[in-house]
């Protein structure tokens, strides 16, 4: 198993994440030649983020939480 990234490195390893497109937004029109080297590099940071217990999918309402919807519970 891996050693997890110290917590600094985590949060930033998140803000950046964040900013990423999504895997489904990558396509060879928009990134021509390189679209197989950017879903790539999507998915290590994904695995990293599992590697270190963070869900990827959780990661923008955590960096940005003013700019997701809260549920009403």
């Amino acid at each position: 198993m891996k050693e997890k990234i110290n917590e600094p490195a985590l949060q930033a390893l998140k803000i950046a994440f964040s900013y990423m497109p999504k895997a489904t937004e990558v396509n060879q029109d928009e990134y021509g030649e390189r679209y197989q080297t950017v879903l790539e590099h999507i998915e290590a940071v994904r695995e990293v983020l599992l590697m270190n217990d963070v869900d990827p999918e959780e990661v923008y309402g955590e960096v940005n939480p003013e700019l997701t919807p809260r549920s009403s519970c």
